[in-house]
């Protein structure tokens, strides 16, 4: 009698914004669940190294350069991680851009950059993968949010209506696909040592900041959870708390 082989069904998931920061961090903790990582970001080079230090641990990560601003090339690319890696099951919106200042002094151009990387960049994205995840009925959307969606800081005016209102969307489709299969979960992290900071405030604040592995943690957990429940929205915040 033949031995009968089975064949272990690994997911896929597609991580913008995965060069550095919270991105690498959580693709690399995927990774090392078994995942197939699909990583997207500007910096091809940087995302080569994340996928090295995939390859390393023994893990599988494919390499898709990507603008998230350009959301006309998303069909082509999602395209290309059909054929090599397979059905997306969880796209993770994480790429993000801010700016620190006062909104009488942020410049048109960087509000149409800011909206458009964390804002519309990530719906169209999500635009481009829903209509496969629907039709297996199966599928998660993870958006990495920000503090600022709940809580006010000067000089963060542009970032906080990107952030909230991509916050806003994804309550919104998750009532809409709730009955289809598809999880959305909005991660909402508080102060985390990322790029995104100034050098100087890092040097004064660092200390009391998350750290990405930390945050990549917290959101894989968030994920595995039991198929008959889903967490909606997660807050993780420093320790000490905010920063003020």
């Amino acid at each position: 009698m033949k031995r009968k082989t089975f064949t272990i069904y690994r997911p896929v998931v597609w991580v913008t914004g995965a060069s550095r920061g919270i991105g690498r961090e959580v693709a690399k903790e995927f990774a090392s669940h078994g995942y197939i990582l699909c990583l997207s970001a500007r910096n091809k080079k940087e995302l080569a190294r994340v996928a090295q230090e995939i390859s390393d641990l023994g893990g599988t990560a494919y390499v898709f350069p990507m603008d998230i601003s350009r959301y006309q090339s998303f069909r082509r690319i999602h395209k290309k991680i059909r054929e090599k890696a397979g059905e997306v099951d969880i796209l993770i919106n994480n790429a993000g851009l801010t700016s620190f200042k006062p909104f009488i002094e942020t410049e048109n151009l960087t509000i149409k950059k800011i909206i458009e990387t964390n804002l519309i960049g990530p719906i169209f994205l999500i635009k481009e993968v829903l209509p496969y995840m629907t039709k297996r009925n199966k599928g998660s959307i993870i958006n990495i949010i920000s503090m600022v969606a709940k809580n006010t800081y000067k000089g963060s005016s542009v970032y906080t209506a990107s952030k909230s209102g991509l916050l806003g969307f994804g309550n919104v489709i998750r009532e809409e696909l709730r009955t289809q299969g598809i999880k959305v979960i909005n991660i909402i992290p508080g102060a985390t040592e990322t790029d995104i900071w100034h050098p100087k405030v890092k040097k004064k604040y660092g200390w009391r900041m998350m750290s990405p592995k930390s945050v990549a943690e917290a959101i894989v957990n968030a994920y595995q959870t039991s198929d008959d429940l889903n967490v909606e929205e997660i807050i993780v915040r420093p320790k000490l708390g905010d920063l003020n």
